[in-house]
């Protein structure tokens, strides 16, 4: 098994209690809202939201991907910070065994906050993930930041 890890870091102006709120706590309900496209729904399959947690995410029709299992593995409300892996689905490509994902929200001097994400891809046996394909998955998480942003840029009456 092959193991590789990916960082990525955004700015944005919005606090990151409010942006946790949006992009973490309530964005099974947000995102398909926003990007209908890119997430049809998601669906709790068992747990109340915590860790050990189990969702469906079903991808929209602009999406390559049908669906994706995750389990949560953490979250703190008070840090900002949540943990999350996904175990099934097609966005695996029969390549990769499991996906971790950590995510944290902290705030930066100018007053906004900095999301610091982090992706552990596990290949199944010695297979090697070309660039292009993890470059594509960060595009993807980039544009559903910015998306969340300016949804809250738009609406600064919600999650405060």
């Amino acid at each position: 098994m092959g193991v590789f890890t990916y960082e990525m870091k955004v700015a944005t102006v919005i606090p990151p209690a409010r942006m946790f709120q949006a992009f973490v706590l309530d964005s099974d309900n947000l995102i398909p809202k926003i990007l209908p496209q890119a997430i049809k729904s998601v669906e709790t399959l068992e747990g109340d939201g915590g860790a050990g947690t189990a969702k469906q995410v079903n991808f929209g029709e602009g999406s390559q991907f049908k669906t994706v299992k995750n389990r949560i593995d953490g979250i703190d409300k008070e840090k900002f910070t949540y943990s999350y892996t996904v175990i099934e689905g097609d966005a695996l490509m029969n390549t990769l065994e499991k996906i971790c994902n950590e995510i944290k929200f902290q705030a930066s001097p100018e007053g906004g906050s900095i999301c610091k994400s982090s992706s552990t891809y596990y290949t199944i046996g010695d297979i090697e993930i070309k660039d292009e394909e993890i470059k594509s998955g960060k595009e993807k998480a980039s544009g559903m930041f910015k998306a969340v942003e300016a949804h809250l840029l738009a609406n600064p009456d919600t999650y405060n």
